[in-house]
């Protein structure tokens, strides 16, 4: 048996934009359900938004994403976390970085690490900090 994790994203009002974003930098599909579709509009001007959603890539890539309803607390980046993004080929983590940069804060640049042969954190214009890094050996 084996269990995995997905990151669940949690936006208000930019879910459907943040998950076409990330569907664009890491390839495959995207699917988003609407608080309409799901007959479950409780604000009219919330019913395009996204009730449930995710970004699947053939690459092993998952995110799941949501739109918090008005009605429900909510403030971006009171509850931070960050999204690991791991991987052993160097160029394949460098292309990915220069997707996800763009509009982004460099917290710390994509480079060499005690750790790592690359390490960087960078958080993106919707406010989700992403680590990518190329996986080292662990000899403890």
């Amino acid at each position: 048996m084996s269990v995995t994790t997905t990151t669940h994203l949690n936006f208000r009002g930019s879910a459907r934009e943040a998950l076409d974003f990330y569907q664009s930098v890491f390839g495959g599909r995207t699917v988003a359900v609407t608080y309409k579709d799901a007959g479950a509009v409780r604000n009219e001007n919330e019913a395009d938004w996204v009730m449930w959603g995710e970004a699947v890539g053939d690459n092993g890539f998952h995110v799941m994403a949501y739109d918090v309803p008005s009605q429900l607390p909510w403030s971006q980046g009171d509850d931070p976390f960050f999204v690991s993004v791991r991987g052993d080929d160097a160029d394949e983590i460098s292309a990915l970085w220069q997707k996800l940069a763009e509009g982004s804060t460099v917290v710390r640049p994509l480079e060499a690490a005690q750790w790592a042969p690359l390490y960087g954190m960078l958080t993106d214009r919707f406010g989700v900090t992403w680590v990518l890094d190329v996986a080292a050996p662990y000899n403890g």
